[in-house]
């Protein structure tokens, strides 16, 4: 298992959501990073998710 972060923002540049979780690879890091995206309420705020070598999985503005 792989160590993603995923992080959201208010448009203040407040971060709202900062949370780390595993999956197998970086496309099951994708899905996992919407459902929490989806499940915190926060899916339609400025967010990105990012591998252990800083590649960007997901990212909305």
């Amino acid at each position: 298992m792989r160590d993603y972060k995923l992080t959201a923002f208010e448009p203040t540049g407040e971060k709202i959501l900062d949370e780390g979780f595993e999956a197998q690879d970086d496309t099951e890091a994708k899905k996992k990073g919407e459902a929490l995206l989806k499940e915190k309420g926060v899916d339609e705020k400025t967010h990105r998710c990012v591998s252990p070598e800083g590649k960007l999985i997901l990212f909305h503005r």
